[in-house]
């Protein structure tokens, strides 16, 4: 099987043609052109001061509230870093996104996972985890096209969430990537723009808007939160790269941002509905909730069909995927995440054939 015949539905990574390559390159002169000094400069921790700016404006807070990252799990390692040391409860959505359970884990921290269902997290299961004496540092939460999930957080569970961040003391991380890539429903107000008691730490990145080599992600939250955290971002690495924050910065305020979403929201909107189509027309018994934006779609297999074994034998057809159970503390073994991000309208259909063959080979 060469490269060339693979189909990946493993990657969260958009395909090339859909990032613009021509406004990122033309970004990168403007970039250059308009301050050689200040991106070839090592910069400050905070991050490159005219994009800091800008992100603010988006988000209607104060400046000194933005801290721009090398990516945004980057922004995830600084907050976990900050608030979870060892023995620290935490709670997480399940499942969640896999390297938010590495990196609590790294961190010693008491994970709680909360059931994930079609509309966000269990705010019952989770008030009653609260009820039950747990008082967790932080809640991680991905509202928008959940990865792995694909869910999105309805409006009554995120008033739920802040009243009982509030009532019990926690912080949410507001971990919130994918919230532009949004192909049908209604866009939903943040947490962050909801939080009146400074409960809310938000996160977010450009990996999905502009291209993941940028590597520019943020975290937005209190100041003095901020301020701590860009102190330790100074002794890491005195300044995060200037040269991708300016870029970024030219492609936003250039307005070429907001087409690059228009054409990733429309190529992603199409192959999500022609995976959900082909999944239901080549893999009777399969069950998932489809996507309103994002990258992935969570699929329960068949009745006893096992995810380890159709993980290898959709590998042996040359399809590549990812196993639910890479996503939990435990289960996920009748589950895998696709990613339709990185894969044509045409290669879709093909690999849902593929699949559905390996799954008839394992039944």
């Amino acid at each position: 099987m060469t490269a060339e015949q693979l189909i990946s539905f493993a990657r969260g990574a958009p395909s090339l043609d859909i990032v613009d390559v021509e406004g990122l390159k033309a970004a990168a002169v403007r970039a250059f052109d308009a301050d050689p000094g200040g991106i070839t400069a090592y910069g400050t921790s905070v991050g490159y001061p005219p994009l800091r700016k800008w992100i603010a404006d988006k988000h209607g807070v104060s400046v000194n509230q933005v801290l721009v990252t090398n990516g945004s799990l980057q922004a995830d390692a600084f907050l976990f870093d900050y608030l979870v040391g060892p023995g620290d409860a935490v709670v997480v959505e399940r499942p969640t996104y896999d390297r938010t359970l590495l990196n609590l884990r790294n961190r010693g921290g008491e994970i709680h996972a909360v059931t994930l269902q079609p509309d966000g997290i269990d705010t019952d299961e989770l008030r009653k985890l609260l009820e039950s004496g747990v008082r967790p540092k932080l809640a991680h939460i991905i509202p928008n096209y959940q990865n792995p999930a694909g869910v999105t957080l309805s409006m009554p569970k995120r008033e739920a969430l802040l009243e009982l961040a509030t009532e019990y003391g926690f912080t949410i991380f507001e971990d919130d990537p994918y919230v532009d890539i949004r192909f049908r429903g209604e866009a939903q107000p943040s947490m962050l723009s909801l939080d009146e008691t400074g409960v809310v730490v938000h996160a977010s990145s450009f990996t999905k808007t502009v291209c993941p080599g940028v590597r520019v992600g943020y975290l937005v939250g209190p100041a003095p939160l901020i301020g701590d955290i860009a102190k330790r971002a100074t002794n890491l690495y005195i300044s995060p790269g200037m040269v991708a924050q300016a870029i970024v910065h030219q492609f936003c305020v250039s307005g070429d941002i907001d087409r690059s979403i228009e054409t990733v929201k429309a190529a992603l909107g199409e192959r999500a509905r022609v995976l959900a189509a082909a999944l239901r027309e080549h893999i009777p018994g399969v069950r998932f909730t489809e996507p309103d934006g994002g990258y992935f779609l969570w699929i329960e297999l068949p009745e006893g069909v096992r995810a380890d074994d159709v993980f290898t034998a959709a590998a042996e057809r040359g399809v590549a995927v990812v196993k639910g159970s890479d996503f939990l503390i435990e289960g996920g073994e009748h589950a895998l995440r696709l990613a339709y991000s990185a894969v044509t309208v045409e290669q879709i259909e093909e690999g849902v054939r593929r699949l559905a063959a390996a799954v008839q080979a394992v039944r």
